[in-house]
């Protein structure tokens, strides 16, 4: 999830209400080096929305909301995937200057990207915002840039949302009645993303809270589910004497990759907690009713954060409204006996 990333402006508070959004900005305005350039449109405005990994449960879902909120303000939406292609970032950012955008929204597939993305769009004064992962206008690491020359973002707090992964974590060990010295924790996760790093920390400082001792054990993955599940069986076979396991990371993506890892290597389900991040493949477990170590996972609604992202981008392009620097939707834990009531998609 995951995936895996949180801006937008609501036009008005009936629109917060509706969408049951929480907003919240780090600082009180825009910044200024991605949009300083940009005029208000008038007439007919064309946003394209550039997505990584755009084949994603969560992204399919971003790029729904995102069309009918588009489709209800009358606007032009162009959604492009750039699966996990950096190169193809910057030449589709330019194609669609060239095609006579007023706005890119992004998710970048690679954060290293971020300047060029921000310089190309500056100097063709069209207004840039991201969703759900961090671009940095200054240099390649979000991490290490000024929040004031982050571009303006809507999508998840990743620091919520791991607590939240490491609070149910923790009560899961302790439902389990699982020891310290037996068991081990495996965060999983790609390092240079610092959405991800967010959610990894905020699950660990949560879980350590209540459950310390434990030993964790950091996995770096591609954030897929093959490249997780292959690091996750590297780090099991050198670990062989541990008999309980629990798995988190920045997605779905991680931690089910980690859970059919421990079960390939003759885990029991009874022996795992997998706490998901995004509940889109924890779903196909739950749904075939078989045990699983995929014990529960936090929902993130990507249609949310696309509407969002395009009524932000809207209220900026019409009315000059600024973009606050964050914004975030509201999260919910659910389980094999809660995932369809809370609206989880399980394809």
């Amino acid at each position: 999830m995951i995936r895996n990333t949180n801006r937008r402006v609501a036009a008005a508070g009936s629109l917060l209400l509706s969408l049951g959004l929480i907003a919240a900005c780090s600082n009180g305005q825009e910044t200024t080096g991605a949009n300083a350039s940009v005029a208000p449109v008038s007439g007919k405005i064309s946003i394209t929305y550039l997505q990584k990994q755009g084949d994603q449960e969560y992204f399919i879902g971003e790029a729904a909301g995102a069309k009918a909120k588009a489709a209800e303000l009358g606007v032009d939406l162009k959604v492009v995937n750039l699966g996990n292609d950096a190169n193809k970032t910057v030449s589709e950012v330019q194609a669609a200057i060239a095609q006579k955008t007023n706005g890119v929204i992004i998710v970048v597939p690679d954060p290293a990207v971020g300047p060029q993305v921000v310089q190309t769009t500056r100097d063709a004064k069209i207004a840039l915002l991201t969703s759900d992962d961090q671009v940095c206008a200054t240099g390649p690491d979000p991490a290490a840039c000024a929040k004031t020359d982050l571009v303006p973002r809507v999508g998840f707090s990743g620091a919520q949302m791991g607590a939240e992964v490491g609070k149910r974590a923790a009560a899961e060990y302790a439902k389990a009645g699982w020891t310290a010295a037996d068991t081990r924790v495996i965060s999983a996760w790609k390092q240079d993303v610092t959405v991800c790093g967010d959610r990894v920390k905020g699950a660990k400082q949560a879980f350590d809270a209540a459950v310390p001792g434990v030993q964790n054990i950091d996995v770096a993955t591609d954030n897929t589910p093959t490249g997780a599940q292959d690091k996750v069986a590297a780090t099991i076979t050198a670990n062989a004497g541990v008999k309980h396991w629990v798995v988190w990371g920045c997605n779905d993506e991680n931690v089910h990759g980690g859970v059919t890892a421990l079960q390939n290597a003759g885990v029991g389900a009874d022996n795992v907690i997998g706490i998901g991040l995004g509940a889109y493949l924890a779903c196909k477990d739950w749904k075939g009713g078989k045990p699983t170590g995929m014990k529960a996972a936090l929902f993130i609604n990507g249609k949310e954060v696309g509407a969002l992202a395009v009524q932000s981008m809207v209220d900026k392009l019409k009315n000059g409204k600024d973009l606050p620097a964050e914004q975030f939707a509201p999260t919910t834990m659910v389980d094999a006996a809660s995932w369809q009531s809370a609206g989880v998609t399980c394809g």
